[in-house]
């Protein structure tokens, strides 16, 4: 299991910024609703439909990422609780 030096909020501060300053010029329309996991040291990122598929693709070119997921339209990854 991967593990991080990085609180939450700074995984949350520089992947946020990552996603702003790298991943979201580079989007196109049919991206949108796609998992984005970015590795926060390098700005490295993988994209795709599947969050799992995402994170393991980056994994397997950085084994050592700090992990960051987002996803492309969305403010959040998920969501939680109930909507009304």
């Amino acid at each position: 299991m991967a593990t991080t030096k990085r609180t939450l909020d700074e995984l949350a501060a520089l992947g946020g910024d990552i996603f702003d300053r790298q991943v979201r010029p580079a989007l196109r329309p049919e991206d949108d609703g796609k998992f984005v996991a970015i590795d926060v040291e390098t700005g490295d990122y993988e994209m795709d439909d599947d969050d799992y598929a995402a994170v393991a693709r980056l994994r397997s070119r950085k084994p050592a990422a700090d992990v960051w997921l987002m996803r492309a339209g969305y403010r959040a990854a998920y969501k939680m609780g109930a909507v009304r």
